[in-house]
């Protein structure tokens, strides 16, 4: 089995000795990504934006390693206070659609600053 390591300008770039993904056979897996916008490096506080732009970061990993949003297998989220729930399911909802992947969520520390950090798993396309 090839086993590949993704790297993508479309989300935050890595800040330790880790990649974006990697994605062995059919299957991709992402690091955690917080709400770090790729351009600007600025993070994100707000609940919702930083969810839309999480989830959007690790949707461009899972591009880059052939996947799509219809692949997407399961998404692992970690939030600073579960009071964020509902903000985070709105966005949550809005970005998938029907959509369904399997998820976690669950609260944790965090980096400072960040108020919830996700990965994906996914399928390939090709």
């Amino acid at each position: 089995m090839t086993v590949q390591t993704l790297f993508t300008p479309h989300a935050s770039q890595a800040s330790g000795p880790y990649s974006h993904g990697r994605r062995g056979g059919d299957i991709i897996f992402t690091s955690g990504q917080i709400a770090l916008h790729p351009e600007t490096n600025e993070l994100l506080t707000g609940v919702r934006e930083s969810t839309r732009l999480v989830l959007d970061n690790l949707l461009a990993i899972v591009e880059a390693g052939g996947g799509s949003k219809e692949t997407v297998a399961k998404v692992d989220i970690f939030v600073r206070s579960l009071d964020d729930y509902d903000e985070i399911n709105k966005e949550y909802a809005a970005f998938f659609g029907d959509v369904r992947p399997a998820r976690v969520l669950v609260q944790a520390v965090l980096a400072p600053g960040a108020v919830l950090e996700a990965s994906m798993v996914a399928f390939a396309k090709d």
